[in-house]
């Protein structure tokens, strides 16, 4: 009688399971609205860490004008809410009074990477292009900085990573960006005090380091180009001489002017 029991609880067990894997995948939704403009990312989720059918709809005043699959660079590749309390922001980011749509996606790994999609409507074709932006590790915080009720993508300049030390240790120099009629433009040096304060706090983190026992390059690195946004790179340099006395001084000073250079900090 016992085995006849267990046999018929391992047969509920194997049909409950069953039922549960054969049950339809529930789509997950991240969605946003502004005004007429509402936008929905859906998405399956089958197993843990993979996404699968990622689909962007954005409805104009009831009427659907884009329904699409978004490419994946693979099952990883997946929207995330974390930069916007998991919302998908609709807002007028360039003050044409036309809200953009913004869709986060993450590509998965320790350290790598988040992306941006933007959408913008064009009234002549009556549909949105898109713009791609990538963030690499950092992400970004969305902050009207200049108070023109429009606002600004306060992030990092991710470049930054891995170039002169392991990842945990490498500083990022402050970067703003602004939408403007479909483009990214870097407007970092229009925010002088920003600035100044980032490099302070770059300074006190290299300081804080090298009383850990690091070397501290990746936060002077990251000062040094905070001083070059400010007009101020020959003091900067200075400070950053008289600071850094190991062994391979030559050698990092040569190779962080070489890269400075190529990234754009000195002109």
């Amino acid at each position: 009688m016992r085995a006849l029991i267990n046999q018929s609880l391992i047969g509920l067990a194997i049909l409950s399971m069953t039922a549960v894997l054969s049950q339809p995948v529930k789509a997950e939704v991240i969605a946003g609205q502004s005004g007429n403009v509402r936008a929905e990312i859906s998405y399956d989720k089958p197993e843990e860490y993979q996404y699968k059918n990622v689909r962007l709809q954005i409805i104009r005043a009831g009427t659907t004008v884009l329904d699409k699959k978004l490419p994946q660079e693979s099952e990883y590749d997946r929207p995330v809410g974390v930069f916007t309390d998991n919302k998908l922001p609709v807002l007028d980011l360039d003050g044409n009074k036309e809200p953009e749509v913004i869709a986060d996606f993450f590509t998965g790994g320790a350290h790598c990477c988040t992306y941006s999609l933007i959408y913008r409507y064009n009234s002549q074709s009556k549909q949105y292009n898109q713009t791609r932006h990538e963030w690499g590790n950092g992400g970004y915080r969305l902050q009207d900085l200049d108070k023109d009720g429009l606002p600004e993508f306060d992030s990092r300049d991710d470049r930054f990573a891995y170039a002169f030390t392991a990842y945990a240790a490498s500083g990022y120099p402050l970067q703003i960006w602004q939408y403007r009629q479909g483009k990214m433009i870097d407007v970092t040096r229009r925010y002088p005090k920003l600035i100044y304060s980032h490099a302070s706090e770059q300074w006190q983190t290299y300081m804080q380091a090298r009383q850990q026992g690091d070397d501290g390059k990746g936060f002077l690195a990251s000062y040094l180009a905070d001083k070059y946004l400010l007009g101020q790179g020959q003091d900067g340099w200075q400070r950053v001489q008289q600071a850094y006395k190991k062994s391979d001084r030559t050698k990092f000073f040569a190779d962080l002017r070489k890269f400075l250079r190529e990234t754009g900090y000195i002109r």
